[in-house]
């Protein structure tokens, strides 16, 4: 099986990264467009890269079937395809490739397929920004966030 975003494991984000495109993520989720534009300021170019970092861990995992007895089967790929597709859309996607985009796009997902019955957005967001700071901490422990 060739290499892609699923087979690949994902290396930890920075921890000031995780940071930034949650702060974003969060703005945008409750409209608060000051705090987006803030964000957006601070991170310049490097927002929608942040931002597609955060949604291959939030879109992978979920759409990734377990193998049948430790080999890939056809449902296996069919999932990760469905995971790959909203990460291919938001790469070269010309109405959802910039940073607004995608993070509606992230809202959405959340809103959608991790909460039941469209329940609490922002809590289930608070949980993968918690997950992904402790994978970052893990891995870069000399580097506290700034905010």
């Amino acid at each position: 099986m060739p290499e892609n975003t699923v087979t690949m494991s994902l290396a930890p984000m920075e921890p000031e990264d995780v940071v930034d495109a949650f702060a974003f993520i969060q703005a945008i989720h409750t409209a608060d467009i000051d705090t987006a534009g803030a964000v957006a300021d601070d991170t310049s170019s490097e927002l929608h890269r942040l931002l597609l970092d955060v949604a291959a861990r939030v879109f992978i995992p979920v759409t990734a079937a377990d193998d049948h007895d430790g080999e890939p089967c056809e449902h296996s790929f069919l999932a990760a395809a469905v995971g790959r597709l909203p990460l291919e859309l938001l790469c070269h996607g010309v109405c959802l490739a910039g940073a607004r985009g995608t993070a509606d796009t992230i809202v959405r997902f959340t809103e959608n397929i991790l909460t039941e019955d469209h329940g609490d957005v922002a809590d289930v967001l608070r949980q993968l920004e918690a997950a992904g700071m402790k994978q970052a901490m893990e891995a870069h422990p000399a580097h506290r966030p700034t905010a």
